[in-house]
């Protein structure tokens, strides 16, 4: 099964995608990679060169994405890796991978059974972005680079897909998008590469977002509390000390708020209140604005 075939999918799946568009991102939620959002060519390398192939195309608002395809399900021995350009963490201890495919139902390929797959390999690897990690320029067999990547990555998960379409989805021009998201972590250099292996499936990876959670701005009871980016561990809570608002001082105790891995902030202990000769009003201390009593008439200047 060519590329050619592949090049149809594109075209159906594109009709079925709904919002295939630009996408809002929800406010405790910082995207590193979007791949719906780069607007030239993704740049990952494809290795070997007859593996994983990039298809440009358009969605359904005309707004050009780009996509990744594999179909060698016919043959013996697949091992096709996709790795990523580096993405840089930003600090993040703790990122997600958001994976949109699609995925060809072996059962639906005359001919395809024994040597056709139904999932995909999903890897990772730390760097400082200091170090060359594909072997350019150094001297070594095709079977030497690909052992060589093989070796560097930790797996992170054995991806499958919820729905498959068949041929029948192709005449009726609809294409199932599948969902998944992984958890990775913890990151401990600047940045990581993503790769993908695929083993003989028929795939589409529609898009690859990566993106870690922060616990937003967030101003309660007169304190301030900055973005935050949470730890590495789940059941983790960190603590955040808040600043108190202008002319507000800490009662008791200073302001405190806990950061979850999820973004979200938990277990207020303390807070700030005015000054004296300031009242709280709309969430913020303003000045009293009473007037003095005017003073009794001076007897001297009376008549």
């Amino acid at each position: 099964m060519g590329s050619d075939r592949i090049i149809t999918w594109t075209c159906l799946w594109i009709i079925a995608v709904e919002g295939g568009g630009g996408r809002g991102t929800p406010d405790n939620q910082v995207n590193l990679l979007d791949s719906r959002s780069v607007m030239g060519d993704l740049g990952w390398v494809a290795y070997p060169q007859n593996g994983w192939e990039e298809i440009g195309e358009v969605d359904e608002n005309y707004a050009p994405i780009h996509t990744y395809q594999v179909c060698r399900v016919m043959e013996q021995n697949q091992n096709n890796w996709l790795h990523t350009n580096l993405i840089l963490t930003e600090g993040a201890q703790r990122v997600f991978i958001e994976l949109q495919f699609t995925l060809r139902d072996c059962n639906s390929l005359p001919g395809g059974v024994g040597t056709c797959k139904e999932t995909f390999n999903m890897y990772y690897y730390q760097s400082n972005g200091d170090e060359d990690h594909m072997g350019d320029g150094v001297m070594m067999t095709e079977e030497e680079e690909r052992v060589m990547k093989e070796n560097m990555y930790i797996k992170v998960d054995t991806i499958a897909a919820d729905e498959s379409f068949t041929e029948l989805d192709l005449g009726d021009r609809v294409m199932k998008l599948n969902t998944e998201v992984r958890a990775l972590g913890p990151l401990t250099h600047k940045g990581f590469y993503l790769a993908f292996q695929d083993l003989g499936a028929c795939i589409a990876l529609v898009s690859v977002r990566v993106f870690y959670k922060r616990c937003p701005l967030l101003v309660r009871n007169l304190a301030l509390f900055p973005d935050t980016i949470p730890g590495s561990e789940v059941s983790h809570l960190l603590e955040v000390v808040g600043r108190c608002l202008n002319h507000s001082l800490p009662l008791l105790e200073p302001p405190r708020m806990h950061c979850s891995t999820e973004g979200e902030w938990l277990v207020p202990i303390g807070k700030c209140v005015c000054q004296s000769g300031y009242e709280e009003v709309n969430g913020s201390c303003q000045g009293s604005n009473h007037c003095p009593l005017p003073l009794p008439p001076s007897p001297l200047l009376s008549v």
